[in-house]
């Protein structure tokens, strides 16, 4: 899968739209999820913001996430399998930034704080991202189609 992976690449398709509505809503949401969490790394807002600021091995996996949700965008519009997996891997990035920043903070906290973060609406998105890319039709497309 490796191997293929960045073959027959073309720089100029960022979106097909002969995928299915998942896939492509997936798509668009790879690439404005990557917009806004770069935007919070360069501000130093919400948890990439706050792996920056703090450094060492957190900043370098948000940097790798940040990275992630554009790739995985780029690849999916390619029909390359491995878009599809970075991009679930992307999309669980929040939830595991979080989930690193409870437990290097030595203050007590909660699952709300882990899942959803400081905003409802960008846990919206993060989630609605999550469903579009395990949906069952994401699945399947991704097992027929993506190479």
């Amino acid at each position: 899968m490796f191997r293929k992976a960045f073959t027959g690449l073309d720089r100029k398709k960022w979106f097909d739209r002969m995928q299915p509505q998942t896939i492509a809503i997936a798509t668009w949401l790879l690439y404005f999820e990557g917009g806004f969490t770069f935007l919070y790394w360069l501000d130093g807002a919400d948890i990439h913001g706050f792996w920056k600021q703090r450094g060492g091995i957190g900043a370098l996996l948000a940097l790798i996430s940040i990275f992630s949700f554009p790739i995985a965008g780029f690849l999916m519009a390619n029909r390359k399998r491995l878009g599809w997996i970075v991009g679930i891997g992307a999309s669980f990035s929040p939830f595991v930034l979080r989930a690193l920043w409870k437990l290097d903070a030595d203050t007590i906290w909660t699952w709300q704080d882990v899942i959803i973060g400081r905003s409802y609406v960008n846990f919206l998105f993060e989630a609605a991202l999550c469903a579009l890319l395990l949906h069952p039709m994401s699945r399947n497309y991704a097992k027929a189609w993506l190479r």
